[in-house]
């Protein structure tokens, strides 16, 4: 992974319910957006290797959308989720148990038409979203 871009978070819930509301559409559904104006008004999800996902995330006023998809190419229950996106990036998440939680880091290729650092920002805007929504489960 070329140029990789990586974030982390480290949430306070156990680990089953941190791989449920990951890998379930109907907790993708509530967290993958970056910001409120967003929202995933429809995911699915086949959580195995070969299994292929597509999360449909819209502006809430209609003015954009866009498909999220991709396969599965890694799936380890709790573990390891790695994944190639339709575009030929590929996208690798680990989680960990510690003391304090799952820490769970995200490694993922950049797209080439916005900055890497706003690449980043979003993605970490999702994955504080997904921290805050499956602590409050």
């Amino acid at each position: 992974m070329q140029n990789a871009i990586t974030i982390e978070t480290l949430v306070q819930a156990p680990l089953q319910t941190v791989w449920d509301s990951w890998t379930s559409p109907e907790h993708i559904t509530k967290w993958a957006h970056a910001s409120e104006d967003w929202h995933a008004p429809e995911a699915e999800n086949d959580v195995r290797v070969g299994g292929r996902f597509k999360t449909v995330m819209a502006a809430k006023d209609g003015s954009a959308s866009f498909d999220f998809t991709g396969e599965y190419t890694s799936v380890e229950q709790g573990k390891i989720i790695a994944y190639t996106m339709d575009d030929g990036r590929k996208v690798m998440i680990t989680f960990e148990e510690m003391a304090s939680g799952i820490k769970i880091v995200e490694t993922f290729d950049p797209e080439s038409e916005n900055a890497p650092e706003l690449q980043r920002q979003g993605w970490q805007a999702i994955l504080d979203t997904f921290k805050q929504y499956t602590e409050s489960l």
